[in-house]
């Protein structure tokens, strides 16, 4: 397995890719993202706690973008809809504005953030209903002819080594 074909791939989505959603994504190409970019959020937390310094809140808020363009090119190789991520993305974001206002209406105003807890408790759960039916279509093959996004992703192969440039 070559690092530097790993690194490359996630460097070449976050920085040619940053809020592209045309087209497709191999299988591959993106689960050796989701890895790096798993890799890149524990360091960044592990920094973060160091300096005392919210650093792997920025890098997710700095990566969400890509990531999500990605997942939803990720998932126009299976032939479904991209905007499914954004779905999740959009739940994602109102369930953690709802938990801030909860907490700083509880910090302020008492039992009165309780109100929200259905409302969260809701978003929660279609969060991670959404969350694993998105994981199992991101597991699913593509489509190994073109379809209504595009020819077929090029192959990525990690394990060959990255091509030298000159």
């Amino acid at each position: 397995m070559d690092f530097q074909a790993i690194f490359d791939n996630y460097k070449r989505t976050i920085t040619e890719h940053y809020f592209d959603m045309t087209g497709r994504v191999g299988r591959a190409q993106f689960w050796y993202f989701v890895l790096a970019n798993f890799i890149a959020t524990i360091l960044a937390q592990i920094v973060g706690g160091i300096l005392g310094a919210p650093v792997g809140e920025i890098y997710t808020l700095a990566v969400l973008f890509p990531a999500t363009c990605l997942a939803a090119r990720r998932l126009q190789d299976t032939g479904r809809n991209g905007m499914l991520a954004w779905v999740m993305l959009i739940l994602i974001a109102v369930s953690q504005i709802i938990g801030i206002v909860m907490a700083m209406t509880f910090l302020f105003g008492g039992f009165l953030g309780l109100l929200f807890v259905p409302g969260l408790s809701i978003l929660g759960l279609a969060s991670l209903v959404l969350a694993v039916v998105l994981i199992w279509f991101w597991c699913q093959p593509g489509d190994a002819g073109p379809n209504a996004y595009g020819p077929p992703p090029s192959a990525f192969d990690p394990s060959r080594p990255a091509p030298t440039v000159t």
